[in-house]
């Protein structure tokens, strides 16, 4: 003959007790896991672009450098009618489209060219989502969606002090547009040689690591 299981009032405490314990440890990995983080997720990896021209209106007798090529200061890079346009820093050629045969003059840009060393982590954030508790030194983590897997170190270098875009409005109404900064990251770019300028990233800032 099978016996019945029933419940009693032992057993109802135990089982509470044990979705209380397990709810309190939810909640415990939850705060530890976010708390003094900060998520953002609108990144991208950038570098300031160096663009050559010529200093002088004239015609194209030679293109010099592809883009993909490395530079150091002092490498031709194009002649222009009598000048011979050179490298001012080392750097990698990002664009070199053949304009032999071409006028070009000071607007053209010849030639744009990047730092790799320069690369940072840009991420926008809204200023309300913890702006404020953003500081320069603070580390950082970040994945690049190209490189999935992996997760990158860095340190927050510069917070912009002015919003991205200035937005003024007349409205009567009391909802006020939120502004959004950018916030830079450094990282060691020879340490990760695979991340290149332009990929899009998510970015973590640890705010108690200051």
């Amino acid at each position: 003959m099978k016996k019945k299981f029933t419940f009693n009032r032992n057993s109802l405490s135990i089982i509470g007790v044990v979705f209380l314990m397990i709810v309190a440890i939810g909640v415990y990995l939850y705060i530890q896991l976010t708390v003094g983080r900060i998520f953002i997720d609108n990144s991208i990896i950038q570098t300031p672009v160096i663009t050559v021209s010529p200093s002088a209106a004239g015609k194209v007798l030679e293109m010099d450098v592809k883009e993909g090529q490395t530079v150091t200061p002092g490498d031709p890079l194009a002649v222009v009618g009598s000048q011979t346009l050179r490298a001012d820093t080392d750097g990698l050629v990002i664009s070199a489209p053949d304009l032999t045969g071409s006028t070009v003059n000071q607007t053209t840009a010849l030639i744009q060219m990047i730092r790799p060393v320069n690369m940072r982590v840009a991420g926008t954030i809204d200023e309300n989502k913890g702006l404020n508790q953003i500081k320069i030194g603070q580390v950082v983590s970040f994945t690049v969606d190209a490189l999935p897997g992996q997760t990158f170190w860095g340190y927050i270098d510069e917070v912009s002090p002015a919003a991205n875009q200035q937005v003024f409005s007349f409205s009567t109404s009391t909802e006020r547009p939120t502004q959004q900064f950018t916030v830079y990251a450094k990282f060691d770019t020879v340490k990760y040689p695979a991340i290149k300028n332009g990929m899009s990233a998510k970015m973590t800032v640890f705010t108690k690591t200051r």
